[in-house]
């Protein structure tokens, strides 16, 4: 089990390595989390947009597994930007999971979802008030760690700029093929920990042959390479599964793949068709 850990900029320390649950219904994420956490999983990942905060939480709760031992992070819903709603939310994940605090919440957009990939509005002052009521929780020690998700350059600096506390984190779509390495490094330079999310692509890296060659070459699955690459990326990585044989295996990553691959994977000829899950925002449809 790959148990690698990052410390974020506050000395939060999170595992590389979280089990993504974005598209598991509330009613099978629980029995998915428990199954992560027997195999060794410390980090769970979801959103209020999600619609399975419950799940998780009494995953969490029926874990066996302390609470302090585990990591979990939710995200505040895109549409959420003013200073009430936000802290509605907030507080709104805390009784849907059932917990007393959550380690880390973020930004799950900077523009609504039904405005992403269709305005130029980049909602600085409604991402300001979001931002400023994660910065109350977080003070208030309901949270231990605030960032952001889908945030550019310009978004990032928005917030850089005008407040006091800083994003930690930038959960952002990278994988194999699409990999947005100016913002990595832009926010790795600021001190700000990358997260990649879909590092399979959906499940359409499988079908790339130049992947597929680059697995068979280590002797593992197309998976477990793409997982790799974003882990060497210095990014904290979220693999969506409810199948524990395909846990075990996302996490069974201590191979290396050279300096010379890497480059090579960071030319891969970019994934543009998500097939039946293009329509989605994050992979440059319109809701």
């Amino acid at each position: 089990m790959f148990n690698t850990t990052i410390t974020l900029s506050n000395g939060v320390v999170v595992p590389q390595l979280a089990l993504g649950t974005w598209l598991i219904d509330n009613d099978k994420v629980a029995d998915a989390v428990k199954s992560a956490i027997e195999i060794g999983y410390r980090h769970i990942d979801t959103a209020q947009a999600y619609m399975n905060e419950a799940g998780v939480g009494e995953g969490i709760r029926n874990s066996g597994v302390a609470r302090d031992e585990l990591f979990v992070t939710t995200k505040v819903a895109a549409e959420h930007k003013d200073y009430k709603s936000a802290m509605d939310g907030i507080d709104g994940s805390l009784k849907a999971m059932g917990l007393n605090h959550i380690d880390m919440m973020i930004i799950h957009s900077p523009q609504p979802w039904v405005k992403v990939n269709q305005s130029d509005d980049r909602y600085f002052e409604g991402n300001l008030e979001a931002w400023r009521a994660l910065t109350d929780a977080y003070k208030a020690g309901k949270l231990r760690a605030i960032g952001v998700s889908n945030f550019q350059k310009e978004d990032i600096d928005n917030i850089w700029n005008n407040a006091d506390e800083k994003p930690m984190v930038n959960q952002v779509l990278c994988h194999i093929s699409n990999t947005p390495m100016e913002l990595i490094k832009y926010c790795q330079n600021k001190g700000i920990v990358m997260e990649a999310y879909s590092p399979v692509a959906h499940g359409e890296a499988l079908k790339n042959e130049r992947i597929a060659d680059m697995a068979k070459k280590y002797g593992v699955s197309v998976p477990q390479l793409c997982i790799r690459y974003d882990i060497q990326l210095g990014m904290i990585v979220l693999p969506k599964t409810a199948n524990p044989e395909h846990m075990k295996s996302n996490a069974d990553v201590e191979f290396v793949i050279s300096d010379e691959d890497m480059e090579a994977l960071k030319n891969v000829e970019h994934i543009k068709d998500y097939g039946e899950h293009g329509f989605f925002p994050v992979f440059g449809g319109k809701m």
